[in-house]
């Protein structure tokens, strides 16, 4: 069985916790099932610049983001629909998203 059809297990909360302390300004939301944030960009052009990067990386992991754009501001919600809840490749694409924000190396 090929990695990408493995079954993504649903984290418990405190697996949850850990994952979301390595992140910035990310939040979870009142179900524990999704994690969101907020980025803000200096135009339009950086704004789509990052969903082209994050959308690259989405397809790679075949996790795709629920997402909304408004000029400068993109903003990102997160999680495993199949699982019923956050796993573990909700974080990665989270700390992808960081990346291409140029928020993190």
């Amino acid at each position: 069985m090929e990695h990408d059809d493995m079954k993504q297990e649903k984290l418990e909360r405190s697996a949850i916790d850990s994952q979301l302390a390595g992140l910035a300004g990310w939040s979870l939301d009142d179900g524990w099932t999704s994690i969101s944030k907020t980025f803000k960009f200096a135009s339009f052009v950086e704004a789509f610049g990052f969903m082209t990067k994050a959308a690259l990386v989405a397809e790679k992991l075949n996790h795709h983001p629920e997402w909304f754009n408004v000029y400068s501001r993109v903003e990102v919600k997160l999680n495993t629909h199949d699982a019923g809840g956050l796993t573990e490749l909700d974080f990665k694409l989270a700390k992808a998203m960081d990346k291409a924000a140029g928020q993190i190396d």
